[in-house]
């Protein structure tokens, strides 16, 4: 099969017409703020990828998922980034959904029915920050939660329909506090988006900072978990962070595949320095692929997220190596009559600086090899 020929095939099958959209406008155009690419992915019916179909959705699965994502990565890096954060909202309501009281999917409907985007307010994007701890505060009225905070950077800032965000919250039964998830709406009083990201690299992906101060959400835009502030991930969570971890990494990888997409067919590059960097990136994508097939209904256990991880990190040295040998073949002249290439090469950088790093996660899965729980910082 041609390079990339599965990928876009998943792509139009999912999302008819997106890539034909992406591969007819420049990449400058695509990677610049206010671009026409989130546009034609809500267009596509992108929002609902993800949702079941019995529920109106696209019914992707793990599989299929990673498979749009490096497609659309390869052909704009900042869409692929940016969707990732909508999708890992989602991935978290589909999972609460499993155990929940049915609320959910009324709003995963409402998602579908509307083509929204959802902006996730979970992670920080310091690497050696916690993915965990809430970056907004929350205080409980009858009307509903008030809540105060700031995420920076937050994709889609500019496009969302809703903000997505975890808060601690005092239980029902007034017995100490869990963790909930809110859905606040974009035209809410109180939700300002301002500038942050000031790089070239990803700027399409629209993460400024949005700043929601005392935003009343309604209780019916709550949805309570039942994890208690402290404890370690429950399945709801972990669930959500093994989505993250593939399709973030599939994203990138799809950024690369850019740049080699460009040797594939340059017959004045020798045949086995082409085959050696398309052999190099199909075995990073073999093995997202692997455990995107294992991430079924069901939701995920700490194995599973362990083994996300490993690839993620796995995937990030594959592109230190793929990436400048890929950049030397296309030779100066390609690198000198387009911004593209040196363009492709910083922007594949950015999967090592999305939460859990790696440094700060050694002696954490260190500790899980030896027989321990796994524990996210």
């Amino acid at each position: 099969m041609r390079f990339l020929a599965r990928e876009r095939a998943a792509l139009d099958s999912l999302l008819p017409g997106l890539d034909k959209e992406l591969a007819g406008r420049p990449l400058g155009e695509l990677e610049r703020p206010g671009n026409p690419g989130v546009k034609a992915f809500r267009e596509a019916g992108g929002a609902g990828l993800l949702v079941p179909a019995a529920h109106g959705g696209k019914g992707a699965d793990a599989l299929a998922a990673v498979r749009v994502q490096r497609a659309i990565g390869s052909r704009s890096p900042s869409l692929a980034v940016a969707t990732t954060m909508h999708h890992f909202s989602l991935a978290s309501l589909v999972a609460l959904s499993e155990t929940g009281n049915g609320f959910e999917w009324m709003l995963l409907t409402g998602v579908v029915n509307g083509n929204l985007l959802l902006a996730s307010g979970f992670a920080e994007g310091q690497p050696n920050g916690s993915i965990l701890r809430p970056t907004m505060s929350a205080r409980v009225t009858e009307a509903g939660v008030v809540m105060n905070g700031a995420k920076r950077p937050c994709s889609l800032a500019r496009s969302m329909d809703l903000l997505t965000a975890s808060v601690m919250v005092p239980r029902e039964d007034g017995r100490g506090e869990q963790l909930a998830v809110v859905l606040i709406p974009a035209e809410s009083p109180g939700l300002t988006v301002s500038p942050f990201w000031g790089s070239f690299a990803l700027a399409g992906a629209e993460s400024d900072q949005v700043t929601v101060t005392d935003v009343l959400v309604p209780h019916d835009l709550v949805v309570r978990t039942e994890v208690p502030e402290g404890e370690a991930l429950d399945d709801i969570q972990t669930t959500g962070f093994v989505w993250f971890e593939l399709l973030m990494t599939a994203s990138y990888l799809g950024a690369a595949s850019a740049l080699v997409e460009r040797l594939v067919g340059n017959e004045r590059v020798p045949d086995l320095e082409r085959v050696r960097l398309v052999g190099e990136l199909e075995a990073a994508v073999a093995a997202v692929e692997n455990v995107a097939r294992r991430t079924g209904a069901a939701l995920c256990g700490q194995e599973l997220l362990v083994d996300s991880l490993h690839v993620r990190y796995a995937a990030q040295d594959t592109l230190a190596r793929v990436v400048p040998r890929a950049v030397e073949l296309l030779g100066g002249l390609n690198f000198m009559s387009s911004d593209d290439i040196g363009y492709l090469a910083a922007a594949v950088h950015g999967l090592g600086l999305h939460p859990p790093a790696r440094a700060k996660m050694a002696a954490p899965l260190a500790r899980y090899l030896a027989g321990h729980s796994l524990e996210i910082v």
